[in-house]
């Protein structure tokens, strides 16, 4: 067996082969980014007015005039304008171009307009409220560059760039698979000695909400079926997620039958609770297999504390573990990796405190509900007191 800190150190030895495609804007969310997005003007491409109010010369205020006759009015959107008065002022609105004559913006809010004339009431500095042009980045710069992973934020940069389309890392095509005689599909009654497929459609949400599509197969304990099936998944599929038949049953022929299709064995069980059987290789053709316990909690922990560290390993991205502090004691005494479920909050004065709960073993499933995710207390402790601060995986998103 090895560590868990092992496992991540062999998981980044095989990340998946980056190929690239194109995506609308639309559809992005969530990809990173394969090419350099270029900035095709200024941002902002003009001297834009931040708020509603009036633009006045600032020579003239500085020679002591405070009251100025408005002249007209300008909205968004409308060609610059050149101002030739300069004792004179306009209305603008926020996100208008600066009049050519003109050089600074008071707010509504402080000034007084009566009988179309504009006194101002505040001091005024030159050129406040104006965002200039070219300020946040010149025509012909890096506005996002490659390897940038794109959210909401990167989305409206790329738009104001003009790039309804972007060229991404393609995520892998994924293959969910469950083993086992004794389940049967979520649509069917199960008889007294079978249980209902689920730890499959927690895989599926998960690699959905990291942008990975996938296909689901059962396959039934029989040494010779799993060999014809796999090696037709490993031909089709750039990743195998397969959750049990990696213990030590008599019916777990998964290790025997990965050796016999060449897939390399990179790792077989870890030193942790729950998921001590987590088994990880790669095929010859470059498709990468996890294969997880059988048991919900069990393969739900490996799923998110080792398949998507390997994903965002592969796109180069960040683990992103956060930190918590305990707010309870622990005591854990088996010298291994103790993935703890918690509920996760915060004080008002910033701190990240998880609340710890024992659930009763690898098959309750139903804890994980009223979880927030799972802290991690390493194998060289079995004593972990309130006010320590540990490393802690999400899987709940926090609003």
């Amino acid at each position: 067996m090895i560590s868990y800190h092992e496992a991540l150190n062999i998981l980044q030895q095989f990340p998946f082969q980056l190929t690239e495609r194109s995506v609308r804007i639309t559809e992005a969310n969530g990809y990173v980014l394969a090419e350099d997005i270029i900035s095709d003007r200024d941002l902002p491409p003009y001297d834009r007015v931040t708020m509603d109010g009036i633009a006045i010369s600032f020579d003239a205020y500085a020679k002591g005039q405070r009251s100025f006759d408005i002249i007209e009015t300008i909205g968004a959107g409308v060609p610059q304008k050149t101002i030739e008065e300069a004792e004179k002022c306009v209305q603008i609105m926020t996100g208008a171009i600066m009049p050519i004559g003109l050089d600074t913006i008071i707010r509504y809010e402080d000034i007084t307009i009566e009988n179309g004339v504009a006194t101002i009431n505040e001091e005024v500095v030159r050129a406040q409220n104006i965002h200039f042009r070219g300020e946040d980045r010149k025509k012909g710069e890096v506005v996002l560059a490659k390897g940038t992973e794109l959210g909401p934020t990167e989305l409206i940069v790329a738009a104001a760039v003009g790039r309804s389309e972007l060229t991404v890392y393609k995520m892998p095509k994924a293959a969910i698979i469950t083993t086992g005689d004794e389940l049967v599909d979520v649509h069917e009654k199960p008889e007294a000695q079978q249980i209902r497929r689920s730890s499959n459609y927690g895989v599926l949400a998960l690699l959905k909400s990291w942008g990975i599509e996938s296909n689901q197969f059962h396959l039934k304990d029989n040494k010779e079926l799993l060999s014809k099936e796999l090696s037709s998944l490993i031909e089709s599929y750039d990743l195998l997620v397969i959750t049990g038949g990696v213990s030590r049953g008599k019916f777990d022929f998964l290790p025997e039958v990965m050796d016999e299709l060449g897939v390399m064995k990179h790792f077989h069980k870890i030193k942790q609770r729950p998921g001590k059987p987590f088994w990880f290789g790669s095929a010859p053709n470059g498709t990468t297999v996890f294969a997880l316990p059988g048991n919900p909690v069990s393969s739900f922990v490996c799923a998110n504390a080792y398949l998507k560290f390997w994903l965002r390993k592969s796109l180069g991205l960040k683990a992103n573990l956060s930190f918590v502090k305990l707010t309870n004691d622990i005591t854990f005494m088996p010298p291994l990796t103790y993935f703890l479920e918690c509920q996760v909050s915060t004080t008002p004065t910033g701190e990240r405190i998880a609340k710890t709960f024992k659930g009763n073993g690898s098959g309750d499933f139903a804890n994980m509900t009223v979880a927030d995710g799972f802290i991690v207390l390493p194998e060289e402790k079995n004593e972990f007191f309130a006010g320590e601060v540990y490393p802690y995986i999400p899987y709940r998103n926090s609003i």
